[in-house]
């Protein structure tokens, strides 16, 4: 009797091995996606998307590398848009920090191709060769962006990314800024910012699933 019931008990072990494969593939499979979220979420969490993205209009920089700068390099893949400048003391260098720590942690993910610029206010003292000694040093594959001050303004106000010089007493100046940062979308549109001060972990959570939304 008991020899009989041997080939239906292996059955039903391999039936149980197998479902439990199933249930901890599912599992992975599904830590590994980004969590979806509402609009309401995704606002509550720092990022605020527009209805419609913005068409930003064709503008002419110039990087780091002493190469032309357009609206066709914000295309193909996500673009996060910091306006800062190299004298800044304090913000500036706190959000580059920051925006390199969220670049580590989209290592592994779908977002880790994200693209990270930093476009100077400060045009008359961040020529490129000051932008190549800066920007890269948080981060080998940030670009730096400056320009004439005149298409910069052009392409701040577009933006949403309010800025101004400020005289200081002893004849020097620094330059007051947002500290938002700008998101586009693959189309080169402006999607929607990342409110300051910056959360990283959150930042991370709302770029994956506002990713995952524009591909799905």
């Amino acid at each position: 009797m008991a020899a009989s019931n041997q080939p239906g008990v292996r059955w039903t072990i391999a039936g149980v091995l197998l479902f439990m494969t199933i249930v901890v593939a599912s599992f992975i499979h599904r830590v590994g996606e980004p969590r979806i979220m509402s609009l309401a979420e995704t606002r509550a969490n720092g990022l605020f998307l527009f209805d419609t993205p913005r068409d930003v209009g064709d503008f002419s920089l110039t990087d780091h590398r002493g190469l032309s700068f357009t609206r066709d390099d914000l295309t193909d893949r996500w673009t996060l848009i910091f306006f800062g400048f190299t004298h800044c003391p304090d913000i500036c260098p706190t959000t580059m920090a920051e925006l390199a720590e969220l670049k580590s942690q989209l290592a592994d993910t779908e977002a880790s191709d994200a693209r990270v610029v930093m476009v100077s206010v400060d045009p008359a003292r961040d020529t490129p060769d000051r932008l190549a000694q800066y920007v890269p040093y948080f981060h080998p594959d940030f670009i730096g962006v400056t320009g004439e001050f005149a298409d910069i303004l052009s392409v701040a106000q577009r933006l949403n990314a309010p800025f101004r010089k400020v005289s200081e007493p002893d004849g020097g100046y620094q330059m007051e800024h947002s500290a938002n940062v700008m998101l586009m979308n693959p189309r080169g549109d402006y999607h929607g910012f990342f409110r300051a001060p910056l959360d990283i972990p959150k930042m991370r959570v709302t770029l994956r699933s506002t990713q995952y939304l524009w591909e799905h």
